[in-house]
Parts: structure tokens; C-alpha cells; sequence
């Protein structure tokens, strides 16, 4: 083949000008070849392993194939004694990782469902590998950091938070819920902050993130190339990054805890969206704000996140997980996720149409049904006593 020969092509043609034709064809081909870029590179410096995400051009948003390979290099970093930390970084200015590929998940759920399921089945795994992983693992934030690059980062040991850190898990916008295990994170944050993030998917910046403890440290971008030097060097992560760290002031999330506490402690959605509107009439700007925001949400989405964050309270992270391939399972089958991926990413015209179209229509049978066990089709997770003894 001329793939494995190319000169013994080219010797073997008639024609000059075809020869010429060829090699400049080939030259085209193997210059497309070398200057591909990787969707996630993987280098090993000195005592560090990084991982760097390489979709600038849609924010990295988070494939099956970039699953697969972090997936398949973490047991290989576990396993590899001169490896002493792991980095996740990105390449884009703008993000760590805006989320999933939902776009492409969408499509292949229309395409083929069980494809659909598997490309789920991989990431849930991931994150509870990144879970039971035992050596540190820094993820260094500095833009979006949303959705499935929340799951990235949640399992780390250390979360640094650049200047322009934006965190969120937005999915009840487009017609899902947060997953990715990070119901568990939410439930365990002080209570209601996590639901109100949940249910509004409102983002917030490094010095709420700082508060929430969602990011162990706060230190300018400019100083990352420098740690990662010195975590190269095998120079100890906590007192280095202690070090740089920056206390931030109270953020705006931290210093409306007032009024989150007043209205989402109700114990049903329906209380709290009587709670609101309630101060709404009363005159309440924030009020009003929030149930704007709530009102933009899937209904269906809403009943489904207020349901899975409150029982993530007695779950633990693999528990979590596999109620969240559950209820994705059931999404991917659903009217709103497909509506939601088309209005927001695909048609881009911002109106979806959900159904049921209001939360109050919304009966307690429907969202039982989401959260019913799967079977045999359940996520198989293996305990984390196992896990840990396969030296992951």
C-alpha cells in the first residue's frame, strides 16, 4: 500500500506531473496528519502526569473519547511509582470544560439509544474512578467550569480557582438535572445553597467557590506554570499551594444567604415556589429574580433535581452516581432533554417548549418513574474496597 510506501508510489508513476500531483498530495494528507490536535493531551513531566483538555473551539465541551482516554491512562498514573501527582489543565482561555457534549449525545440517542447509554455508562464510571484514585490530582480553573467539567474537577484533592473562574450546573436549563455525582456535592454544601444552585443553575465565581470550599484554593493564573514546575520537581502540593492561596471577600452568593435560607428550606418545590411568589407580591426584587429564573428551567427538570438533591443527602457518591444514570437513562428517552439541547445549543432561538409546560402539572407518579430501578440495566459500579484493591 502506498499508505506504508509512499516513494515506491511515486517511483512506480508514469508521469511526471503526476508524480508531482501525487507527492503534493500526500505532502497535503500527512501535514493534515502531524497537525491534528489531540482532543486531550497526555504528558508526563518529571514527577507529574497532566491531562489537558484541547477543544478550545467548543470549550472543551466533554466527549466519549476524551472519557476513554483519561479513563484508560488514570489506572496506568495509579500504577506508576515515579508518578508523585496528576494535573487536569485546559488549553482554552475561556474554559476549563463548559459541560458535556450534549449536542453529540442528543444526536446519538436519536441515532442509536444504546450508544447513547454507553457513552453515559463511561463518564459516571470515570468520575468514580477519579473518586477512588489514590494519589493527589490538581485541576487548574480558570473560565467556565460547568457540568461535566464539574465531575472533573469534584473528585480532585485541589481545585484552584484562576481570576476568572465561573462555576455552574445549569442542566435543568436544557431539560436534565445535575449530574455527574454532583447532586451528592450540592447536598452536602451548607443547606439550602446547593438546592438553589441546583434547581436555578445559577454560576458563581471563585470567592462563593472559595467559601463553598467547591475550590480549595484561590491563586491568579499567572502562577500556574510555576506550580506545575515545582509539582514536576516532586515539591509538596499542600504547603506550595497554601502559599499562594488568596482569602476573597464575602461573594454575592455568600451574602444573599438570607433570602436563598428564607425561601428553598421549604421541604416540597411547590412550597418554595410559594414562598417566592409570596414575597414576589410583597415587593421582593430578589424574589422576582428567582422565580424568573426558575420559570426559564424544565419543569420537569426542576421536580426531578429537587427530588434526586434532597435523597443525595443520604446517598453517598457511588450511590449518587448510579441514580444518575437512572434518571439520564430516562432523560435521554424524554421530550425536554432533546428540546432543551435544541432551543439552547442546536437552534440556538432560546424557546423551548417543555412538556409539561408548568411544574404544578407535574404529578408525583411521573417523577416516582424516573427514579425506578433500571433492573439489570442498572450502572454496575464495583465498591470502592475493590476498586482500591485493583490499585486504581
Amino acid at each position: 500500500m502506498w499508505r506504508d510506501n509512499p516513494k515506491a508510489a511515486i517511483r512506480n508513476s508514469q508521469s511526471n506531473d503526476r508524480t508531482r500531483n501525487f507527492e503534493s498530495t500526500l505532502n497535503e494528507h500527512q501535514a493534515h496528519i502531524v497537525t491534528e490536535e489531540p482532543k486531550i493531551e497526555v504528558l508526563r513531566s518529571g514527577a507529574l502526569q497532566k491531562f489537558t483538555l484541547n477543544r478550545p473551539h467548543v470549550l472543551n465541551a466533554f466527549d466519549d473519547e476524551m472519557c476513554t482516554i483519561i479513563s484508560s491512562e488514570i489506572p496506568r498514573v495509579a500504577r506508576n511509582a515515579d508518578v508523585y501527582i496528576g494535573a487536569i489543565l485546559s488549553s482554552s482561555p475561556r474554559a476549563f470544560c463548559a459541560g458535556g457534549d450534549v449536542l453529540k449525545l442528543t444526536s446519538e440517542a436519536k441515532r442509536d439509544i444504546e450508544s447513547a447509554k454507553t457513552y453515559l455508562r463511561n463518564e459516571y464510571s470515570l468520575n468514580w474512578l477519579l473518586e477512588c484514585f489514590s494519589k493527589p490530582v490538581v485541576s487548574f480553573i480558570n473560565g467556565a467550569c460547568m457540568g461535566s467539567g464539574a465531575g472533573l474537577t469534584a473528585y480532585n484533592t485541589h481545585r484552584i480557582a484562576g481570576e476568572n473562574y465561573k462555576w455552574a450546573m445549569p442542566e435543568t436549563k436544557i431539560g436534565l438535572f445535575p449530574d455527574v455525582g454532583i447532586a451528592k456535592v450540592l447536598a452536602r454544601l451548607p443547606w439550602p445553597i446547593g438546592l438553589y444552585l441546583g434547581l436555578t443553575g445559577r454560576a458563581i465565581g471563585r470567592a462563593d467557590a472559595q467559601w463553598l470550599k467547591l475550590a480549595t484554593h484561590c491563586i491568579p493564573s499567572a502562577h500556574f506554570p510555576e506550580i506545575l514546575t515545582k509539582l514536576a520537581d516532586a515539591e509538596p502540593v499542600d504547603p506550595m499551594l497554601d502559599g499562594l492561596n488568596e482569602i476573597q471577600e464575602a461573594g454575592p452568593l455568600q451574602k444573599e444567604a438570607g433570602p436563598i435560607q428564607d425561601h428553598f428550606s421549604r421541604d416540597t418545590l411547590a412550597e418554595i415556589f410559594g414562598s417566592l411568589t409570596a414575597a414576589e407580591a410583597a415587593g421582593s426584587e430578589w424574589a422576582k429574580t428567582a422565580v424568573a429564573d426558575l420559570r426559564k428551567c424544565s419543569p420537569l427538570s426542576l421536580a426531578i433535581t429537587d427530588r434526586h438533591i434532597r435523597s443525595a443527602r443520604s446517598l453517598d457518591i457511588r450511590e449518587t452516581l448510579i441514580q444518575d444514570y437512572r434518571l439520564a437513562v430516562r432523560c435521554l428517552g424524554d421530550h425536554d432533554f432533546a428540546e432543551g439541547v435544541r432551543a439552547a445549543l442546536r437552534d440556538k432561538d432560546g424557546r423551548p417548549i417543555w412538556r409539561p409546560a408548568r411544574f404544578e402539572e407535574i404529578s408525583s407518579e411521573l417523577v416516582d418513574s424516573y427514579f425506578t430501578s433500571l433492573g439489570e440495566q442498572e450502572l454496575d459500579l464495583p465498591a470502592r474496597t475493590e476498586m482500591q484493591a485493583a490499585r486504581v
